[in-house]
């Protein structure tokens, strides 16, 4: 599975969305992604790409592009 694949699966696992929307999903703009959903999504991250997420970078993560960047400070390329 590649980095990417990855990545979408959290989002699509812990947000209940669909691959199509991706690209625009905003945090609190999507109705499963509140401050439980939040959490839910950065645990599935954490463990897909075997990474801690420093609390400052959690707060940060506001949409899907947004943690792609975030992202590659923990080496992680998608």
């Amino acid at each position: 599975m590649t980095s990417l694949e990855k990545y979408n699966e959290a989002f699509i696992s812990s947000l209940m969305v669909m691959e199509p929307q991706l690209s625009s999903l905003k945090y609190q703009l999507v109705e499963g992604w509140d401050s439980v959903g939040h959490m839910s999504l950065i645990a599935a991250l954490e463990e897909a790409f075997d990474i801690m997420i420093d609390t400052d970078d959690i707060i940060d993560f506001s949409s899907y592009e947004k943690g792609k960047k975030i992202l590659k400070k923990y080496n992680v390329v998608i």
